[in-house]
């Protein structure tokens, strides 16, 4: 007899190689179970939907509905038998009708192709999952906006191409997260308002349903959009979808992005939340490893890729695609789980970061003053200021020695990091403005 854990034996995907979705809601909410209660309430708002149309008796919808909310179903089984038609809707249909009066059998799935309960079954899921990952993303907004006003005047150092630039501040840094995070939380919005039933029956026809009216009448039942058209073979919706759900990724993994680089050991400007025995490694017992941005980036990282799949699959043929429909499936809920995963974490990420503006000070004085070497020219004029500049890299010594040694005057004022921030604290108020604005 085969154990658990034995690849011949039975297997769960439980997230054991993506710890960033792990045990979280939106693994719940994306799972074969998940996806097989809205196959099932799909089906169920159908045959409601037609009684309301007058096409299925209304006792026949009642029995329908509850049925479906109760039939027990093995969904091993039922994987291995989709492997006949290609999808699992066939073989669901064939139990639902063996679960109800046979006088009613035949008025399950009536006039409904396999594609319409599939498409509107990963609407359903992928409503759903949306709506966790919108929750977690504005408890990571509402964390970043008060990091930014808290370190609205934090001088610390821009970098730019991996070295130190000109001064700016943790705020200025954060509302930029804050702006990447709004955008994104725009467009997902966008997009799950327009997820939309799917019902054109065999080939988009209708011709085996009541016409277009019933179109509404679904829609209200699942409290989906409702389509012009069916669109088994334009796949807008799903594109549009996974296009918004890696743009909410990728801010994400901008966030995370920096906050590896500010954790570093030789910076430590940032540290992430602490929690018991996160963080640490098997063989170095004296790291303490960014392991929520790690596991966001990783995340960030997958889910553009997948999003290109949903994209390429658009290429449909004629009134049903050859393969591209299935391709999606997996893919999408990805998308969703990934995602969902990284914004969680995001969350916890954001709302427990550690910031040490003492360090941020501290790394400012690194290059001796040269960090301000920008406001030189505007001081001394753009030849003196290079002079200047070239006698500090000739000599290797700090331009704060070399403006000493030239018997110049108010350099410490001159070389305050704190007085050469330009508009970041007005840019910070911006962002700031736009955030309580949007999110209202």
């Amino acid at each position: 007899m085969p154990s658990e854990s034995s690849p011949s034996g039975p297997s769960e995907d439980a997230g054991l190689l993506s710890p960033v979705r792990a045990g979280l809601e939106a693994e719940a909410a994306t799972s074969d179970a998940a996806y097989l209660r809205a196959l099932l309430e799909a089906e169920a708002a159908l045959a409601r939907a037609q009684a309301r149309a007058g096409t299925v008796p209304a006792a026949t919808a009642e029995a329908i509905t509850r049925t479906a909310g109760t039939i027990s179903l093995d969904l091993a089984d039922l994987a291995r038998r989709a492997r006949h038609s290609g999808n699992p809707v066939v073989p669901l249909v064939a139990e639902l009708r063996a679960a109800v009066d046979p006088g009613m059998a035949e008025d399950v799935h009536r006039g409904a192709t396999s594609q319409d309960i599939m498409d509107t079954a990963a609407m359903l899921v992928a409503t759903r999952a949306t709506g966790l990952i919108l929750r977690d993303l504005d408890r990571v907004l509402a964390a970043v906006a008060l990091l930014a006003g808290r370190h609205r005047g934090t001088p610390m150092a821009a970098r730019t191409l991996g070295q130190q630039a000109v001064p700016t501040t943790f705020g200025l840094k954060a509302s930029g997260w804050l702006l990447g995070c709004l955008d994104a939380r725009d467009e997902l919005i966008r997009a799950r308002r327009a997820l939309p039933v799917q019902l054109g029956g065999a080939a988009g026809t209708l011709a085996a349903l009541s016409g277009p009216e019933l179109l509404a009448l679904y829609a209200a039942e699942l409290g989906l959009a409702e389509p012009l058209l069916p669109w088994h073979s334009r796949r807008t919706p799903v594109a549009r979808l996974g296009a918004a759900l890696a743009e909410v990724a990728t801010a994400l993994g901008k966030v995370a992005t920096d906050v590896v680089l500010l954790a570093q050991t030789e910076v430590a400007e940032v540290a992430e939340p602490a929690a018991e025995g996160r963080g640490g490694s098997s063989a170095m017992p004296h790291k303490r490893n960014p392991v929520l941005a790690v596991m966001i980036r990783s995340a960030a990282l997958q889910v553009p890729v997948y999003a290109q799949v949903l994209a390429a699959a658009g290429l449909a043929e004629h009134e049903r695609a050859v393969g591209a429909w299935h391709a999606e499936w997996q893919p999408l809920r990805e998308c969703l789980r990934l995602t969902g995963g990284a914004a969680a974490t995001a969350a916890e990420l954001a709302e427990g970061l550690e910031v040490f503006p003492g360090r941020m000070a501290d790394d400012l004085e690194l290059t001796g003053g040269g960090i301000v070497s920008e406001r030189l020219a505007a001081h001394f004029g753009r030849a003196r200021a290079t002079e200047l500049l070239r006698q500090a890299a000739r000599e290797r010594i700090p331009l704060r020695e070399v403006l000493a040694k030239n018997g110049e005057t108010g350099v410490d004022e001159l070389l305050d990091p704190a007085g050469y921030l330009g508009a970041a604290p007005a840019l910070v108020d911006r962002a700031l403005a736009a955030y309580r604005e949007r999110i209202s």
